[in-house]
């Protein structure tokens, strides 16, 4: 009988673990909440198999604990032995279908918590989802869903076990009191980076400072976004660089966005460069020669036409700020790099040699820089006086 049972065990456990390993190359063990992955496969499937073998152990155990005692009450020595193995195993199972029932009061309203956290869960979904329909509130955007569903359930599902918690066996007892203290001292003191990055993160989230696809500038770094998450943000540079940076740091510097303009105003990225060029070349020449290497460069629109603006007129020279527009911020640098390009070329060929000039003057300092109609009517101009020294005697 034994034997029996102990094949059965091995049998049926061999073969849930079968099913759960193909079930796992199919990838179909994936545990998801509300449309989000909790788990994936691999982890679920790793789950499942431990707990498969501690049943597995269990249920062993408990038929070498059953057949014990069937074993010993088969002999007249040790049959006294065994009816007391039995009657321990049956106090045993008797104290537990007590409790069970003590139990099954907590059991009906920890489960009718659940189900109400559950429809809750499905309702703030839909609701959520109306808010972000592209006609229905023009306050709400439609990259907000997410998030919010997200913070909802959250919010939701802390509440429930809040509430569900005091029904739970042993919430009173020391234990659980001594774990709950150690669980909230160890989150005080050793999240407080992670508080602050997850904040920042939410903050982030409803500011629309950027989102996922947009070529932004943070300090030094840019690039296109990669990932946006509630601890970190993620940047892929124009060098294939992945640049992680932490939301905390994010949310106090200054973030550049080069993709908004399109999607929020429905205008295009404005590109600006500037030479600076000497007063003796015509400022419309320059105009029309900077004009028409922007209308050669790739991915530079001819409609809203390049322009060009004097920016400054220094002691030299004048600043030439060309601007021109596109559509493609990603390739930013690979437009300026040819921007530049034409801008050598076409001057060349216009013949407009790119130099800032510098002049040096001199003039005879001794005729005073006072105006005029504060000199005297007898003023004339000091001459030069040189007076030579005999030389000195050894």
């Amino acid at each position: 009988m034994l034997l029996f049972g102990l094949r059965i065990i091995l049998f049926t456990t061999s073969k849930i673990a079968r099913r759960i390993n193909q079930a796992r190359q199919a990838d179909r063990l994936d545990f998801l909440f509300q449309g989000f992955q909790v788990l994936g496969s691999p982890a679920v499937s790793y789950l499942l198999t431990r707990l498969l073998r501690l049943a597995s152990f269990l249920l062993i155990g408990l038929c070498f604990y059953l057949y014990l005692p069937f074993v010993l009450s088969l002999f007249p020595t040790t049959r006294r032995l065994g009816n007391q193995l039995f009657q321990s195993v049956g106090n045993l199972l008797g104290q537990l279908f007590i409790s069970f029932v003590n139990f099954l009061p907590n059991l009906i309203t920890i489960s009718i918590i659940g189900i109400i956290a559950y429809f809750a869960i499905g309702f703030a979904k839909l609701v959520i989802f109306e808010l972000g329909r592209d006609d229905a509130y023009s306050w709400f955007y439609p990259e907000w869903i997410r998030p919010t569903i997200r913070l909802a359930n959250l919010f939701i599902v802390a509440i429930a076990c809040v509430i569900a918690a005091p029904y739970l066996p042993g919430f009173g007892s020391p234990a659980f009191q001594g774990i709950s203290i150690f669980l909230g001292a160890l989150f005080t003191l050793g999240s407080t980076a992670a508080i602050a990055n997850t904040i920042s993160g939410i903050i982030l989230v409803y500011t629309r400072a950027f989102r996922v696809g947009d070529v932004i500038q943070i300090g030094e770094q840019m690039g296109e976004v990669l990932e946006k998450s509630l601890f970190v943000t993620r940047i892929l540079t124009f060098q294939n660089e992945v640049v992680t940076i932490p939301n905390s740091n994010l949310l106090n510097s200054e973030v550049k966005n080069f993709s908004s303009i399109a999607y929020e105003r429905r205008e295009f990225l404005r590109l600006h460069t500037t030479v600076t060029l000497g007063y003796d070349i015509p400022w419309r020449k320059i105009y029309e020669v900077m004009i028409e290497a922007a209308k050669a460069t790739d991915h530079i629109l001819l409609e809203p036409a390049p322009f060009v603006l004097q920016t400054s007129l220094n002691d030299y020279n004048v600043a030439y700020e060309l601007n021109a527009f596109t559509k493609s911020p990603e390739i930013m640098p690979k437009i300026y790099s040819q921007l530049h390009e034409n801008i050598q070329d076409y001057c060349n060929q216009a013949g407009i040699e790119i130099l800032s000039p510098a002049f040096t003057a001199l003039r005879e300092g001794n005729h005073s820089t006072i105006p005029a109609e504060y000199l005297p009517s007898d003023y004339t101009q000091p001459t030069f006086q040189i007076q030579s020294q005999p030389p000195s005697n050894q």
